[in-house]
């Protein structure tokens, strides 16, 4: 039986089959700011309680545009205070002990896209949508968790093109570079995204656990202890 709840913020959160649905709608942008992060960690604990795997669903259209401007160019101290909690999350996300989907429902970029890489499965809509890392051209320097997370998800034959250079993509695209596992017409996205997690879901949680940590904690852990420093040498305008 589906059990739903409503928040005030933006996210919505709904434990369907035993997948624990957040359903990011600011009915904008999806634009990460610090309550927004904060939320997603506090829903993360609730579904690794309860669920058996997480789908993370953005609005029609929009997946993520990336951290909240607002936030981003109130100051230096500001900008790094988001990025680093937002690094915290994306750390969170690709070491959680449950499998973790992403439904990339339209536009991805700049954190929209690393959220994209931290997650296990990505799915996402086929259309006019824009992909990718867009931290250089806009004279932000890249944090080393994007670095590090595209160096693991990305296909080497991409990397610098998508990280140093900013290069953006369609979702079809996407799934040759690596943002996306697969491009699905959008009206099908939610159902294929909602089976996918129910099937990883259903794997032994142990042994999945286990085999996630395997392959990220050192990623996790080096990065973690250096986003201090990586912070401090931290640049908006290039």
């Amino acid at each position: 039986m589906a059990q739903a709840e409503a928040m005030a913020d933006s996210i919505k959160y709904e434990l369907k089959d035993g997948v624990a649905i957040l359903h990011l709608d600011d009915g904008k942008a999806n634009a990460l700011g610090h309550d927004v992060v904060m939320s997603l960690g506090q829903h993360l604990g609730r579904a690794e309680q309860e669920a058996s795997a997480v789908l993370i669903l953005g609005r029609e259209g929009k997946f993520s545009a990336g951290y909240n401007l607002q936030e981003m160019m109130a100051g230096p101290d500001s900008a790094r205070r988001l990025v680093k909690a937002g690094g915290e999350l994306m750390m969170r996300i690709f070491t959680f002990p449950r499998p973790v989907v992403a439904a990339c429902t339209g536009h991805a970029l700049a954190a929209g896209a690393i959220l994209l890489l931290a997650c296990d499965l990505r799915l996402g809509a086929d259309g006019p949508f824009k992909i990718g890392l867009n931290e250089v051209p806009l004279g932000m320097t890249p944090p080393m968790y994007l670095v590090e997370l595209a160096r693991h998800r990305l296909s080497k034959r991409w990397y610098t093109r998508a990280v140093t250079q900013g290069q953006i993509f369609t979702p079809a695209q996407a799934v040759d570079t690596g943002y996306l596992d697969a491009c699905v017409g959008g009206e099908e996205l939610l159902s294929v995204a909602q089976n996918e997690a129910k099937r990883l879901g259903a794997l032994p949680h142990a042994a999945f656990a286990e085999a996630k940590r395997r392959e990220r904690e050192t990623i996790a852990t080096g990065l973690l202890e250096g986003l201090d420093a990586d912070m401090a040498s931290f640049k908006l305008d290039g």
